[in-house]
């Protein structure tokens, strides 16, 4: 079989655009995620008792439930309910925040949990309001903790950005699409894709593995 790349190399500009779409989506995407997953995982351990219930059945089914299956309802069934049409980038934004948020708010639990408890009681017996030994003696040890399994998170993310193509979105796996499609290079189209999800996921995720060496110290006790 002979590789031509010449399809590729015509359509490189609109290609890239897609990637930085995937990047872009990707970014909001983990921070939001970390923020609304911080959020909900220190309401199920602070929170009152009532609140774990609605906090343990969205985790639960945003883990039982596949994030294709979240986008699609989040971009076909809710303007039915609600009357409110999300455009194609927003509707993927939405879904996929609402599914990683659920695997972050368990990492938070997870991170924060293994913090030992006589920290904490150390910090109320100096004085410490619970709000204040969470911000400055928990969340910062176990934030670094969870710094691997945060990596894992911001991988899956960028990597689930490409379902986003099942609803338009002009990421890059959309746009591989359209050009493999016009040019019958399917091989080669991929192929490309494969090494540009190589070169974003590879640095990524070791920069923070680097991070969490330097620092893995500080998240002792």
């Amino acid at each position: 079989m002979d590789f031509d790349f010449t399809a590729v190399l015509d359509s490189w500009q609109y290609l890239a655009a897609g990637l930085g779409l995937t990047i872009l989506l990707s970014a909001l995407t983990v921070a939001m995620s970390l923020v609304c997953g911080t959020a909900v995982g220190l309401g199920r351990i602070y929170g009152p008792r009532w609140l774990s219930i609605p906090i343990v059945f969205y985790i639960d089914t945003m883990r039982a439930i596949p994030v294709l299956v979240v986008l699609v309802w989040i971009y076909f069934a809710l303007p039915l309910l609600t009357g409110l049409n999300l455009p194609p980038f927003w509707a993927a934004l939405v879904a996929l925040t609402f599914h990683i948020s659920a695997y972050v708010a368990e990492i938070v639990r997870a991170g924060v949990g293994s913090v030992r408890a006589g920290q904490t009681q150390a910090g109320l017996v100096l004085g410490m309001s619970e709000a204040q030994v969470v911000r400055k003696i928990i969340l910062p040890q176990a934030l670094i903790r969870m710094l691997p399994s945060i990596g894992s998170i911001v991988s899956i993310t960028i990597k689930d950005t490409a379902i986003a193509a099942v609803i338009a979105v002009p990421e890059l796996m959309k746009r591989a699409e359209t050009v493999s499609g016009q040019s019958f290079r399917p091989m080669e189209v991929f192929t490309v894709v494969i090494v540009a999800y190589l070169l974003i996921l590879f640095p990524t995720t070791r920069l923070i593995d680097l991070l969490y060496q330097k620092v893995s110290y500080r998240g002792r006790s």
